[in-house]
Protein backbone atom coordinates (compact mmCIF):
# COMPACT_ATOMS: atom_id res chain seq x y z
CA UNK A 1 0.00 0.00 0.00
CA UNK A 2 1.18 3.39 -0.91
CA UNK A 3 2.51 6.23 1.82
CA UNK A 4 -0.71 8.52 0.19
CA UNK A 5 -2.91 5.56 0.74
CA UNK A 6 -1.85 4.36 4.31
CA UNK A 7 -2.34 8.20 5.39
CA UNK A 8 -5.72 8.63 3.61
CA UNK A 9 -7.04 5.43 6.08
CA UNK A 10 -5.90 6.43 8.67
CA UNK A 11 -7.72 9.57 8.61
CA UNK A 12 -10.98 7.56 7.50
CA UNK A 13 -10.68 6.07 10.53
CA UNK A 14 -10.21 8.82 13.16
CA UNK A 15 -13.14 11.10 13.51
CA UNK A 16 -11.74 14.70 14.74
CA UNK A 17 -14.74 16.56 13.56
CA UNK A 18 -18.35 18.03 14.54
CA UNK A 19 -20.42 18.38 11.95
CA UNK A 20 -23.79 20.23 11.12
CA UNK A 21 -26.74 18.83 8.79
CA UNK A 22 -27.11 21.18 6.10
CA UNK A 23 -29.51 21.33 2.86
CA UNK A 24 -27.74 19.82 0.11
CA UNK A 25 -27.55 20.62 -3.51
CA UNK A 26 -29.58 18.76 -6.37
CA UNK A 27 -27.70 17.95 -9.38
CA UNK A 28 -30.24 16.83 -12.13
CA UNK A 29 -28.05 13.53 -13.95
CA UNK A 30 -27.61 14.59 -17.64
CA UNK A 31 -31.51 16.85 -16.96
CA UNK A 32 -34.24 14.71 -16.42
CA UNK A 33 -33.74 11.17 -18.07
CA UNK A 34 -36.88 9.86 -17.21
CA UNK A 35 -38.94 11.14 -19.10
CA UNK A 36 -36.98 13.08 -21.59
CA UNK A 37 -33.93 12.29 -23.48
CA UNK A 38 -31.12 13.15 -21.69
CA UNK A 39 -29.12 16.48 -22.49
CA UNK A 40 -31.43 18.07 -24.77
CA UNK A 41 -33.29 21.11 -23.79
CA UNK A 42 -36.35 19.69 -22.89
CA UNK A 43 -34.48 17.13 -20.44
CA UNK A 44 -32.83 20.21 -19.11
CA UNK A 45 -36.06 22.48 -19.01
CA UNK A 46 -37.83 19.57 -17.17
CA UNK A 47 -35.35 19.44 -14.68
CA UNK A 48 -34.66 23.26 -13.39
CA UNK A 49 -38.89 22.72 -13.67
CA UNK A 50 -38.90 19.84 -10.87
CA UNK A 51 -36.44 21.56 -8.51
CA UNK A 52 -33.12 20.70 -9.64
CA UNK A 53 -30.49 23.38 -8.57
CA UNK A 54 -27.78 22.45 -11.37
CA UNK A 55 -27.93 19.90 -14.19
CA UNK A 56 -25.23 17.67 -15.43
CA UNK A 57 -24.03 17.27 -18.68
CA UNK A 58 -20.83 15.54 -20.57
CA UNK A 59 -17.97 16.78 -22.87
CA UNK A 60 -16.96 15.54 -25.82
CA UNK A 61 -14.84 17.40 -29.01
CA UNK A 62 -15.91 16.71 -32.70
CA UNK A 63 -13.56 16.19 -35.38
CA UNK A 64 -13.49 20.18 -35.83
CA UNK A 65 -13.28 21.11 -32.29
CA UNK A 66 -16.61 22.04 -31.05
CA UNK A 67 -17.43 21.07 -27.71
CA UNK A 68 -20.62 18.89 -27.89
CA UNK A 69 -22.63 17.87 -25.05
CA UNK A 70 -23.10 13.73 -24.92
CA UNK A 71 -22.15 11.53 -22.71
CA UNK A 72 -21.14 8.49 -25.19
CA UNK A 73 -18.38 9.10 -27.47
CA UNK A 74 -20.72 6.87 -29.95
CA UNK A 75 -24.37 8.30 -30.49
CA UNK A 76 -25.82 5.24 -31.50
CA UNK A 77 -27.55 4.48 -28.23
CA UNK A 78 -28.96 8.05 -28.16
CA UNK A 79 -29.58 8.92 -32.14
CA UNK A 80 -29.98 5.21 -33.61
CA UNK A 81 -26.40 6.45 -35.77
CA UNK A 82 -23.52 4.77 -35.35
CA UNK A 83 -21.16 8.18 -35.06
CA UNK A 84 -18.22 8.62 -33.04
CA UNK A 85 -18.15 12.60 -31.84
CA UNK A 86 -14.82 12.70 -32.33
CA UNK A 87 -14.87 11.30 -35.79
CA UNK A 88 -17.35 13.42 -37.29
CA UNK A 89 -18.01 17.33 -37.92
CA UNK A 90 -20.08 19.05 -35.48
CA UNK A 91 -22.55 19.83 -38.36
CA UNK A 92 -22.45 16.15 -39.69
CA UNK A 93 -23.71 15.29 -35.82
CA UNK A 94 -26.33 18.27 -36.16
CA UNK A 95 -28.19 16.25 -38.96
CA UNK A 96 -28.75 13.30 -36.19
CA UNK A 97 -31.94 13.84 -33.84
CA UNK A 98 -32.73 12.36 -30.49
CA UNK A 99 -36.27 10.38 -30.01
CA UNK A 100 -37.94 13.99 -29.52
CA UNK A 101 -36.11 15.68 -32.14
CA UNK A 102 -33.69 17.45 -31.05
CA UNK A 103 -29.85 17.11 -32.16
CA UNK A 104 -27.25 17.02 -30.12
CA UNK A 105 -26.22 20.37 -28.71
CA UNK A 106 -22.99 22.17 -28.61
CA UNK A 107 -21.62 24.16 -25.16
CA UNK A 108 -22.01 27.47 -27.51
CA UNK A 109 -25.17 26.74 -28.40
CA UNK A 110 -26.32 25.61 -24.69
CA UNK A 111 -24.82 28.96 -23.01
CA UNK A 112 -26.91 31.17 -25.24
CA UNK A 113 -29.53 29.35 -24.86
CA UNK A 114 -30.06 29.94 -21.24
CA UNK A 115 -27.39 32.97 -21.28
CA UNK A 116 -30.98 34.83 -20.11
CA UNK A 117 -31.76 32.43 -17.32
CA UNK A 118 -29.61 33.12 -14.36
CA UNK A 119 -31.76 30.06 -12.37
CA UNK A 120 -30.06 27.65 -15.13
CA UNK A 121 -26.81 26.63 -13.64
CA UNK A 122 -24.23 23.48 -14.96
CA UNK A 123 -22.10 21.20 -13.36
CA UNK A 124 -20.08 20.10 -16.67
CA UNK A 125 -17.99 17.10 -16.95
CA UNK A 126 -15.12 16.76 -18.91
CA UNK A 127 -14.51 13.32 -20.79
CA UNK A 128 -10.69 12.36 -21.66
CA UNK A 129 -8.46 9.94 -22.47
CA UNK A 130 -6.11 8.27 -20.09
CA UNK A 131 -3.63 10.10 -22.07
CA UNK A 132 -5.51 13.36 -21.47
CA UNK A 133 -6.86 13.99 -25.07
CA UNK A 134 -8.31 16.00 -25.93
CA UNK A 135 -5.46 18.30 -24.93
CA UNK A 136 -7.57 21.80 -25.22
CA UNK A 137 -11.09 20.77 -24.03
CA UNK A 138 -10.62 23.08 -20.76
CA UNK A 139 -9.01 26.18 -22.75
CA UNK A 140 -12.22 26.04 -24.99
CA UNK A 141 -14.82 25.61 -22.15
CA UNK A 142 -13.57 28.14 -20.69
CA UNK A 143 -13.40 30.83 -23.57
CA UNK A 144 -17.19 29.90 -23.90
CA UNK A 145 -17.77 30.48 -19.85
CA UNK A 146 -15.80 33.95 -20.44
CA UNK A 147 -18.04 34.68 -23.68
CA UNK A 148 -21.55 33.71 -22.16
CA UNK A 149 -20.25 35.35 -18.62
CA UNK A 150 -21.27 32.28 -16.83
CA UNK A 151 -18.66 32.23 -14.25
CA UNK A 152 -20.89 32.14 -11.71
CA UNK A 153 -23.14 29.28 -13.00
CA UNK A 154 -21.08 26.41 -13.67
CA UNK A 155 -18.92 24.07 -11.99
CA UNK A 156 -16.62 21.25 -13.54
CA UNK A 157 -16.02 17.43 -12.32
CA UNK A 158 -14.10 14.81 -14.22
CA UNK A 159 -12.23 11.42 -14.45
CA UNK A 160 -9.81 13.20 -14.82
CA UNK A 161 -7.54 14.70 -12.07
CA UNK A 162 -5.07 16.10 -15.34
CA UNK A 163 -8.02 18.00 -16.53
CA UNK A 164 -9.15 19.55 -12.66
CA UNK A 165 -5.39 21.12 -13.02
CA UNK A 166 -6.35 22.32 -16.16
CA UNK A 167 -9.31 23.84 -15.25
CA UNK A 168 -7.20 25.28 -12.03
CA UNK A 169 -5.06 26.90 -14.00
CA UNK A 170 -7.18 28.72 -16.64
CA UNK A 171 -9.74 29.72 -14.02
CA UNK A 172 -9.09 29.06 -10.49
CA UNK A 173 -12.46 30.53 -9.47
CA UNK A 174 -14.50 27.44 -10.82
CA UNK A 175 -15.28 24.86 -8.94
CA UNK A 176 -13.56 21.54 -9.43
CA UNK A 177 -14.63 17.97 -8.23
CA UNK A 178 -12.88 14.74 -8.62
CA UNK A 179 -14.86 11.76 -9.88
CA UNK A 180 -14.19 8.56 -8.00
CA UNK A 181 -15.09 4.91 -8.14
CA UNK A 182 -12.65 3.54 -5.76
CA UNK A 183 -11.50 4.60 -2.05
CA UNK A 184 -7.89 4.30 -3.79
CA UNK A 185 -8.05 7.70 -6.25
CA UNK A 186 -8.55 9.79 -3.36
CA UNK A 187 -5.34 11.16 -2.26
CA UNK A 188 -3.45 14.78 -0.65
CA UNK A 189 -2.41 14.71 -4.20
CA UNK A 190 -6.26 15.23 -5.61
CA UNK A 191 -6.79 18.10 -3.32
CA UNK A 192 -4.29 20.19 -4.57
CA UNK A 193 -6.40 20.33 -7.66
CA UNK A 194 -10.06 19.85 -6.60
CA UNK A 195 -12.79 21.51 -4.25
CA UNK A 196 -15.09 18.26 -3.53
CA UNK A 197 -15.08 14.63 -4.36
CA UNK A 198 -17.87 12.92 -6.16
CA UNK A 199 -18.33 9.10 -5.01
CA UNK A 200 -20.11 6.20 -5.52
CA UNK A 201 -22.79 5.66 -2.76
CA UNK A 202 -21.66 2.54 -2.45
CA UNK A 203 -18.32 3.86 -1.03
CA UNK A 204 -19.77 6.78 1.07
CA UNK A 205 -20.32 6.44 4.99
CA UNK A 206 -20.61 9.08 7.68
CA UNK A 207 -17.07 8.94 8.80
CA UNK A 208 -15.59 9.31 5.22
CA UNK A 209 -17.94 12.18 4.50
CA UNK A 210 -16.79 14.20 8.10
CA UNK A 211 -13.17 13.45 7.14
CA UNK A 212 -13.32 15.03 3.54
CA UNK A 213 -14.86 18.04 5.23
CA UNK A 214 -12.39 18.06 7.71
CA UNK A 215 -9.91 18.42 4.57
CA UNK A 216 -12.05 21.19 3.36
CA UNK A 217 -13.88 18.88 0.62
CA UNK A 218 -16.92 19.33 -0.58
CA UNK A 219 -18.91 15.61 -0.83
CA UNK A 220 -21.25 15.27 -3.64
CA UNK A 221 -22.61 11.73 -4.37
CA UNK A 222 -23.71 9.71 -7.10
CA UNK A 223 -25.81 6.61 -7.01
CA UNK A 224 -24.58 4.75 -10.62
CA UNK A 225 -28.15 5.27 -11.87
CA UNK A 226 -30.22 3.00 -9.97
CA UNK A 227 -31.74 5.18 -6.93
CA UNK A 228 -35.31 4.37 -5.35
CA UNK A 229 -37.45 5.78 -2.55
CA UNK A 230 -34.67 3.52 -0.04
CA UNK A 231 -31.98 5.10 -1.35
CA UNK A 232 -32.91 8.35 -0.24
CA UNK A 233 -34.18 7.40 2.54
CA UNK A 234 -30.99 6.58 4.00
CA UNK A 235 -29.16 9.36 1.53
CA UNK A 236 -30.92 12.14 3.04
CA UNK A 237 -29.39 10.94 6.64
CA UNK A 238 -25.50 12.04 5.41
CA UNK A 239 -24.17 15.53 5.43
CA UNK A 240 -23.49 15.50 2.13
CA UNK A 241 -23.10 18.69 -0.34
CA UNK A 242 -24.68 17.48 -3.35
CA UNK A 243 -26.54 14.50 -5.03
CA UNK A 244 -26.13 13.90 -8.53
CA UNK A 245 -29.42 12.08 -9.44
CA UNK A 246 -31.62 11.18 -12.61
CA UNK A 247 -34.44 12.28 -10.08
CA UNK A 248 -34.78 15.57 -9.42
CA UNK A 249 -38.11 15.85 -7.95
CA UNK A 250 -37.41 12.85 -5.28
CA UNK A 251 -33.89 15.02 -4.63
CA UNK A 252 -36.28 18.32 -4.22
CA UNK A 253 -38.81 16.67 -1.80
CA UNK A 254 -35.32 15.86 0.08
CA UNK A 255 -33.95 19.25 0.21
CA UNK A 256 -36.99 21.02 0.72
CA UNK A 257 -37.24 19.37 4.01
CA UNK A 258 -34.27 19.57 5.53
CA UNK A 259 -34.48 23.31 4.28
CA UNK A 260 -37.47 23.57 6.26
CA UNK A 261 -35.68 21.72 9.73
CA UNK A 262 -33.15 23.20 12.37
CA UNK A 263 -30.88 20.52 12.82
CA UNK A 264 -27.71 20.74 15.41
CA UNK A 265 -24.94 18.18 15.82
CA UNK A 266 -24.45 17.22 19.68
CA UNK A 267 -22.30 14.68 21.45
CA UNK A 268 -23.94 13.75 24.43
CA UNK A 269 -26.05 10.31 25.85
CA UNK A 270 -29.43 10.67 26.66
CA UNK A 271 -31.82 8.69 28.86
CA UNK A 272 -35.42 7.21 27.66
CA UNK A 273 -37.84 8.74 30.88
CA UNK A 274 -40.81 6.77 29.51
CA UNK A 275 -42.92 4.04 30.92
CA UNK A 276 -43.18 2.75 27.31
CA UNK A 277 -40.68 1.97 24.81
CA UNK A 278 -40.21 5.13 22.34
CA UNK A 279 -41.07 4.29 18.50
CA UNK A 280 -38.34 5.39 16.28
CA UNK A 281 -37.80 6.33 12.63
CA UNK A 282 -35.27 6.13 9.50
CA UNK A 283 -35.05 10.07 9.33
CA UNK A 284 -37.21 12.64 10.37
CA UNK A 285 -38.55 13.79 7.27
CA UNK A 286 -40.48 10.22 6.21
CA UNK A 287 -40.90 9.46 9.96
CA UNK A 288 -43.44 6.60 8.70
CA UNK A 289 -40.64 4.09 8.38
CA UNK A 290 -40.12 2.85 11.59
CA UNK A 291 -37.32 0.94 12.63
CA UNK A 292 -36.32 -0.76 16.22
CA UNK A 293 -37.94 1.10 19.49
CA UNK A 294 -35.78 2.90 22.04
CA UNK A 295 -36.40 0.64 25.13
CA UNK A 296 -37.45 2.68 28.28
CA UNK A 297 -35.44 3.24 30.52
CA UNK A 298 -32.17 2.56 28.66
CA UNK A 299 -29.33 5.28 27.56
CA UNK A 300 -28.40 5.66 24.56
CA UNK A 301 -25.50 7.84 22.80
CA UNK A 302 -27.42 11.25 20.34
CA UNK A 303 -25.31 12.61 18.03
CA UNK A 304 -27.66 15.03 16.56
CA UNK A 305 -31.05 16.96 17.26
CA UNK A 306 -33.32 17.73 14.33
CA UNK A 307 -36.68 19.93 14.29
CA UNK A 308 -39.24 20.33 12.03
CA UNK A 309 -42.58 20.75 11.86
CA UNK A 310 -42.70 21.58 15.93
CA UNK A 311 -41.13 18.11 16.34
CA UNK A 312 -37.50 17.13 17.76
CA UNK A 313 -35.72 14.11 16.97
CA UNK A 314 -32.66 12.63 18.03
CA UNK A 315 -30.29 10.54 15.99
CA UNK A 316 -29.55 7.71 18.00
CA UNK A 317 -28.38 5.59 15.26
CA UNK A 318 -26.84 6.09 11.20
CA UNK A 319 -30.31 5.74 10.60
CA UNK A 320 -32.33 5.96 13.61
CA UNK A 321 -33.90 9.12 15.11
CA UNK A 322 -36.73 9.05 17.75
CA UNK A 323 -38.56 11.23 19.26
CA UNK A 324 -36.91 13.37 22.06
CA UNK A 325 -39.92 14.36 24.08
CA UNK A 326 -39.44 11.56 26.81
CA UNK A 327 -35.52 11.81 26.36
CA UNK A 328 -33.48 13.60 29.15
CA UNK A 329 -29.77 14.11 28.82
CA UNK A 330 -26.58 14.15 31.59
CA UNK A 331 -28.06 14.88 34.87
CA UNK A 332 -31.13 15.49 34.01
CA UNK A 333 -32.07 12.26 33.37
CA UNK A 334 -31.21 11.09 36.44
CA UNK A 335 -33.81 13.68 38.07
CA UNK A 336 -36.57 12.72 35.44
CA UNK A 337 -36.01 8.71 36.35
CA UNK A 338 -36.89 9.70 39.69
CA UNK A 339 -40.61 11.16 38.80
CA UNK A 340 -41.42 7.80 35.83
CA UNK A 341 -44.17 5.88 37.06
CA UNK A 342 -44.96 7.81 39.91
CA UNK A 343 -48.20 9.39 39.89
CA UNK A 344 -49.37 13.36 39.89
CA UNK A 345 -51.93 15.16 41.79
CA UNK A 346 -53.32 18.02 40.52
CA UNK A 347 -52.81 20.73 43.22
CA UNK A 348 -56.50 21.65 44.79
CA UNK A 349 -55.87 25.02 43.92
CA UNK A 350 -55.63 24.74 39.85
CA UNK A 351 -58.52 25.39 38.24
CA UNK A 352 -58.32 23.50 34.82
CA UNK A 353 -54.71 22.55 33.81
CA UNK A 354 -54.16 21.94 30.12
CA UNK A 355 -52.11 19.95 28.54
CA UNK A 356 -50.28 20.00 25.48
CA UNK A 357 -48.71 17.93 22.37
CA UNK A 358 -45.23 18.14 23.54
CA UNK A 359 -43.07 19.57 26.09
CA UNK A 360 -40.53 21.40 23.36
CA UNK A 361 -42.90 22.99 21.33
CA UNK A 362 -46.66 23.17 23.01
CA UNK A 363 -48.08 24.67 19.84
CA UNK A 364 -51.23 22.59 20.75
CA UNK A 365 -53.71 21.65 23.62
CA UNK A 366 -54.93 17.97 23.80
CA UNK A 367 -56.89 17.89 26.73
CA UNK A 368 -57.73 19.29 30.81
CA UNK A 369 -56.84 17.97 34.19
CA UNK A 370 -59.13 18.61 36.85
CA UNK A 371 -58.16 20.35 40.28
CA UNK A 372 -57.30 17.23 42.38
CA UNK A 373 -57.24 14.48 40.43
CA UNK A 374 -54.93 11.72 40.22
CA UNK A 375 -52.72 11.16 37.10
CA UNK A 376 -49.89 8.29 36.03
CA UNK A 377 -47.33 10.45 35.32
CA UNK A 378 -45.79 8.33 32.15
CA UNK A 379 -43.10 10.25 30.66
CA UNK A 380 -40.74 13.32 32.02
CA UNK A 381 -38.70 15.83 29.91
CA UNK A 382 -36.86 18.97 31.62
CA UNK A 383 -37.06 21.93 29.71
CA UNK A 384 -34.79 24.53 30.73
CA UNK A 385 -35.68 24.52 34.39
CA UNK A 386 -39.00 23.55 33.58
CA UNK A 387 -40.20 19.58 34.36
CA UNK A 388 -42.87 18.28 32.23
CA UNK A 389 -45.20 15.31 32.91
CA UNK A 390 -46.56 13.31 30.37
CA UNK A 391 -50.11 11.57 31.42
CA UNK A 392 -52.77 10.18 29.11
CA UNK A 393 -53.97 13.36 28.01
CA UNK A 394 -50.55 15.16 27.25
CA UNK A 395 -47.86 16.90 28.47
CA UNK A 396 -48.08 19.75 31.28
CA UNK A 397 -45.37 21.25 33.70
CA UNK A 398 -44.88 19.54 37.22
CA UNK A 399 -45.76 22.82 39.41
CA UNK A 400 -49.36 22.35 38.72
CA UNK A 401 -49.10 19.27 40.89
CA UNK A 402 -47.78 17.23 43.71
CA UNK A 403 -45.95 14.18 43.14
CA UNK A 404 -46.88 11.27 45.52
CA UNK A 405 -44.48 8.23 46.26
CA UNK A 406 -45.55 5.46 48.22
CA UNK A 407 -43.81 5.34 52.27
CA UNK A 408 -42.07 2.31 51.10
CA UNK A 409 -39.97 4.30 48.59
CA UNK A 410 -39.24 7.10 51.12
CA UNK A 411 -35.52 6.10 51.80
CA UNK A 412 -34.89 5.26 48.11
CA UNK A 413 -36.50 8.70 47.22
CA UNK A 414 -34.44 10.53 49.78
CA UNK A 415 -30.90 9.23 48.72
CA UNK A 416 -31.81 9.75 44.46
CA UNK A 417 -33.00 13.12 45.81
CA UNK A 418 -29.63 14.07 47.14
CA UNK A 419 -27.91 12.86 44.97
CA UNK A 420 -29.28 14.84 42.61
CA UNK A 421 -27.86 18.04 41.95
CA UNK A 422 -29.53 21.02 43.90
CA UNK A 423 -31.23 22.93 40.54
CA UNK A 424 -32.28 20.12 39.18
CA UNK A 425 -33.99 18.80 42.57
CA UNK A 426 -37.78 18.53 41.93
CA UNK A 427 -39.70 20.73 44.35
CA UNK A 428 -43.24 19.29 44.39
CA UNK A 429 -42.78 15.75 45.79
CA UNK A 430 -45.24 14.66 48.32
CA UNK A 431 -43.62 11.80 50.40
CA UNK A 432 -45.13 10.12 53.33
CA UNK A 433 -42.45 9.83 55.87
CA UNK A 434 -42.30 6.47 57.17
CA UNK A 435 -39.56 4.14 57.03
CA UNK A 436 -40.17 0.65 54.65
CA UNK A 437 -41.01 -2.67 57.19
CA UNK A 438 -37.86 -4.74 55.86
CA UNK A 439 -35.46 -1.63 57.63
CA UNK A 440 -37.35 -1.87 61.19
CA UNK A 441 -34.85 -4.75 62.55
CA UNK A 442 -36.44 -6.10 65.97
CA UNK A 443 -33.93 -5.14 68.62
CA UNK A 444 -33.76 -1.38 67.30
CA UNK A 445 -36.90 0.55 69.45
CA UNK A 446 -39.88 1.82 68.14
CA UNK A 447 -38.98 4.96 65.40
CA UNK A 448 -40.14 7.96 66.79
CA UNK A 449 -42.48 9.66 64.43
CA UNK A 450 -41.92 13.03 65.33
CA UNK A 451 -38.39 12.67 64.71
CA UNK A 452 -38.46 11.33 61.58
CA UNK A 453 -40.72 14.12 60.09
CA UNK A 454 -38.27 16.65 61.84
CA UNK A 455 -35.74 14.53 59.93
CA UNK A 456 -37.62 14.57 56.53
CA UNK A 457 -38.18 18.29 56.49
CA UNK A 458 -34.41 18.88 57.54
CA UNK A 459 -33.94 17.22 54.04
CA UNK A 460 -36.97 19.17 52.49
CA UNK A 461 -38.34 15.67 51.34
CA UNK A 462 -41.88 16.84 52.57
CA UNK A 463 -44.16 18.56 50.59
CA UNK A 464 -42.33 21.96 50.02
CA UNK A 465 -42.41 25.13 47.58
CA UNK A 466 -45.75 24.67 46.41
Amino acid sequence: MSQQHSRWGLLVLTSLCFWFLTGFTVVAHRGDPINAPEETFQSIDMAFSQGANYVELDLHESQDGVLVISHDRNLQRVTGTDAIVSQNTFAKLSELKMSNGEPPHSVDQLFEHYQNNPNAKFLIETKKTKKGNPQDMEAKLVALIQQYHMQDRVMVHSFSLASLQNMQRLMPEIPRIFIVGSLQRISFESFKYADGINISSSLVTPTIIKQLHYLHQKVYVWNEMSENQATWNWLVNLNVDGVVTNYPALGRHYQAAQDQAESEAIDTIGQVNDVQDLPTVENPYEPTLNKKPAKAGHIYNITEAVTIADQTYYRIGTNRFVLSDSINVGETAKAAALLVGKTAQIKPTANIVATWNNPLHPTQTTGYLSANSQQQILGVRYVGNQVWLKVASGWFKSRQALIDFNPNQSLMVTHFYREIPQQLRPTNLLINPALPLPLQLPQQPPVDAQLFNQFARSLQLTTIKF
